[in-house]
């Protein structure tokens, strides 16, 4: 019965994963670049959780919502003042300015709320799903993070492939100058783009708190990091794939550190990722781009 527990603990953290490489993926996906400060969003919405609910008294689905919409924001202006003055700049100024913005974050987290680890409450209420006679238990948590990983999910095909904006997503993702040249305001949808990432940052730092309740400046720093390889490991640029690169990392670390040992886990995973790589280099689920030179 061990076993069924392990595969419910790899698929709920493997659902967090998905969530934020979800949020990774669609970053790539239409602007281009990597965005290594998303996971310090993750942990800016933890706290915004946290302090709603401790320092304000206020409901747990409110903080939920205030959360998102503070990093929405972040993400917005992060966009804009980082990231938009660089387009069109080689992709090594892109990337070190991200890594900036990434300790621009903790840092200002740590002035803050100060470096001490915060004890998380858990905004589910569900009860635990107990089955075979207590042998197996499946948390509210645990429930609630895989629905929202499949909702969000489905919600962002259907946003990219039914509406106006998700065309207009996908358009710029194709060909970002012809999508200019049809009227597709460019510098608009990347921001909309950032903005839904960070909302599901967001989502992702209130779940992955409710599970492991310990917050600290550096709570999305690793999950970030493990969940950019999801990214990577599903097929960065697709939603599906990083849905499916979330999972099976999850599955990969939850298991390796039961049957293998917790110390090797995380050389396991990058292990796996790499044989993935030589054997499919766009990934599990990616699309393999041919350029014309």
């Amino acid at each position: 019965m061990k076993i069924l527990q392990y595969l419910v603990n790899g698929i709920s953290i493997g659902s967090v994963y998905a969530i934020i490489a979800l949020g990774y993926t669609m970053v790539y996906g239409i602007a281009k670049m990597l965005n290594f400060a998303h996971g310090d969003i993750i942990m800016v919405g933890a706290y915004i959780s946290f302090s709603v609910t401790n320092y304000l008294g206020l409901p747990a689905i409110l903080s939920v919502i205030i959360s998102m919409a503070v990093c929405t924001a972040l993400g917005v202006v992060i966009e804009g003042l980082a990231y938009r003055p660089l387009r069109g700049t080689p992709s090594l100024a892109v990337l070190i300015t991200a890594i900036g913005v990434s300790y621009f974050l903790q840092n200002a987290a740590q002035l803050i709320w100060s470096s001490s680890p915060k004890n998380f409450t858990s905004i589910v209420n569900l009860a635990p799903l107990t089955l075979f006679g207590g042998q197996l238990v499946i948390t509210g948590e645990v429930l609630t993070t895989v629905l929202v990983s499949i909702l969000v999910m489905v919600g962002l095909m259907l946003f990219t492939g039914k509406t106006r904006t998700g065309k207009a997503m996908r358009a710029v993702s194709e060909d970002r100058d012809a999508a200019q040249l049809m009227g597709i305001p460019v510098n608009r949808t990347i921001s909309i783009t950032f903005a839904i990432g960070s909302a599901l940052a967001a989502v992702a730092g209130v779940l992955l708190c409710s599970t492991v309740p310990t917050l600290q400046p550096t709570t999305g720093a690793m999950p970030g990091i493990r969940a950019f390889t999801a990214a990577v490991f599903g097929g960065i640029g697709s939603i599906p794939g990083a849905m499916l690169g979330g999972i099976l990392l999850g599955l990969i670390e939850t298991f390796s550190k039961a049957y293998i040992s917790p110390q090797f886990s995380d050389a396991i995973v990058f292990s796996v990722l790499i044989i993935i790589l030589l054997v499919k280099p766009a990934g599990l689920l990616g699309k393999q781009i041919q350029e014309k030179v």
